[in-house]
């Protein structure tokens, strides 16, 4: 079990590394550079589909490799949590849709008469509570599995990592693009959990 952990938490650090090298400034000046003017449209469609493909080998190692259960919640406490899921899904959607899910997922660069939109500091609805909400509705789905074994604990371990070190990252860009609007906001809004300065 622990050379599966291993294995596991090593894509993850893999996939993570990838990830934020290609969502870094950097790349995306590399790709307007040496692509042009579709290196700029087409990157986030680009982004999200090699995010896709890159994620399939870490979830297959979990799938795949010998594993073995590390505890089960028992009913009704595990109906409880699949309703938290569920419930982090549905955010997942309205987080998604709130921000334009054809920008989110890149799919606007394929429309005939599509302008990149201007990025926009989003604040209301789920952003009111957090500043990550996509974040903390994929942690919930990620730590209230009602039967965890040790490649979902690897994965669960590794993916959090990765999104914690995204969120530095992300806030980076993120001041640098909305300035003091996003200073302020990140002043009154917590990061991952309502009500808390996390």
């Amino acid at each position: 079990m622990i050379s599966s952990f291993l294995w596991i938490l090593l894509a993850c650090a893999l996939y993570g590394a990838l990830h934020t090298l290609l969502a870094g400034r950097a790349a995306k000046e590399f790709a307007r550079r040496h692509l042009g003017p579709a290196g700029a449209r087409y990157y986030r469609l680009f982004f999200n589909l090699q995010a896709v493909v890159t994620a399939l080998p870490v979830f297959y190692l979990a799938w795949r490799l010998p594993d073995a259960v590390l505890y089960r919640i028992p009913a009704p406490w595990s109906l409880l949590t699949l309703l938290l899921q569920i419930l982090a899904l549905v955010g997942l959607w309205l987080g998604v849709r709130q921000t334009g899910a054809l920008q989110f997922l890149g799919l606007d660069a394929l429309l005939p008469a599509s302008q990149p939109e201007t990025a926009r500091l989003v604040t209301n609805g789920l952003y009111r509570w957090v500043r990550h909400p996509l974040y903390t509705c994929g942690l919930l789905l990620l730590w209230l599995v009602p039967t965890m074994t040790w490649n979902l604990l690897a994965l669960a371990v590794g993916l959090t990592v990765y999104i914690l070190v995204g969120i530095v990252f992300e806030e980076r860009k993120l001041l640098r693009e909305f300035g003091p609007a996003y200073a302020d906001y990140r002043r009154r809004t917590p990061g991952l959990i309502p009500f808390l300065k996390i």
